[in-house]
């Protein structure tokens, strides 16, 4: 009995997943939870204030640019993320209308301007970060330590003074007991969080795994404690949350490897050279300016292409 095949021709990619962006998305969102938990357990309530206000700024200020831009709403959930990422970058008492404000840049100028999601050229959450570091340095430098209003520096500032042993400030950046951003203080929660991202393949490994060892290789190098930068300030959070964004890093694997060892420099030269103690969210952003060019010459060899005469001897 003949079986009567029609051959259908399609662009790629031709091998699908039963997985949608807004899966993506969501499932992204569920992994920060923990570490969103982590800063309203350790800061107060004001913390779940600066998360609920940036994410609702976030999709508001979505919608608005939709409509302006004349295309349909869609809560895909990365307006969602976007706010969540920004919140948990911030300082646990920052002003909400900051907030605010922080949230409407990276929705409008960093993403929305450039075409929304898929052609944004810089990591939202982190440009309205940028923005807000620009417009308001001293309130995006005012720290607290957890379960208190007592101001204070973070372990990579340099006012910052230790008196209980290394082993001890190890537990407490590891368990989160120290000053910081609402989401970079609890490594546990993050690599927890970071794996489970790992886990369902939503998140390449490359990008956390080359990020953190370069900073540990060369902070190790200068002759620093490469455990301490490791946990301390928010290498952790940017490795697994910010430098593995789809649209703003290379999409071939050695590419994101590029990205990931050069995020990890830049992030040392400006912790130990430069004016400012944390460099994860500049370096990260800088790289993404880089990720078009990484992605220019760094691309898989077409399966059966080989060069012929005349371009071998043009290279």
């Amino acid at each position: 009995m003949a079986v009567d095949k029609k051959l259908s021709l399609m662009p790629g990619p031709h091998i699908r997943k039963e997985v949608s962006i807004e899966k993506i998305m969501y499932l992204f969102s569920l992994a920060l939870m923990l570490p969103a938990g982590a800063s309203i357990f350790l800061f107060g309530r004001h913390a779940l204030f600066i998360i609920l206000t940036g994410v609702l700024s976030a999709v508001f200020t979505e919608y608005i640019a939709k409509r302006i831009r004349r295309q349909r709403f869609r809560m895909d959930g990365s307006a969602l993320i976007t706010g969540l990422l920004l919140a948990l970058t911030l300082p646990p008492r920052l002003p909400l209308w900051m907030v605010a404000l922080g949230a409407v840049f990276a929705i409008a100028v960093a993403k929305e301007a450039f075409g929304g999601l898929g052609y944004n050229i810089f990591n939202p959450a982190l440009a309205g970060r940028a923005f807000l570091t620009a417009c308001f340095p001293k309130e995006m430098t005012r720290w607290v330590l957890p379960f208190e209003a007592v101001t204070s520096p973070t372990p990579l500032n340099s006012g910052f003074v230790w008196h209980n042993g290394k082993i001890a400030l190890y537990k407490h950046l590891f368990l989160g007991n120290v000053g910081g951003s609402l989401g970079e203080t609890s490594a546990l929660l993050i690599l927890i969080a970071g794996f489970l991202l790992l886990a369902l393949g939503i998140i390449d490994w490359r990008i956390p795994l080359c990020y953190i060892g370069t900073v540990a290789l060369l902070t190790f190098s200068f002759g620093k404690d490469p455990l301490f930068h490791v946990l301390a300030g928010g290498l952790m959070f940017g490795a697994f949350f910010m430098a593995t964004d789809y649209v703003t890093t290379p999409i071939t694997g050695k590419g994101r490897i590029i990205f990931a060892a050069g995020a990890g420099v830049l992030t040392v030269m400006i912790r130990l050279f430069g004016g400012m103690p944390e460099g994860v969210c500049f370096s990260i952003l800088l790289m993404n300016a880089f990720t078009p060019l990484i992605d220019r010459y760094v691309r898989p060899r077409p399966f059966g292409w080989r060069k012929t005469d005349e371009q071998k001897r043009g290279s």
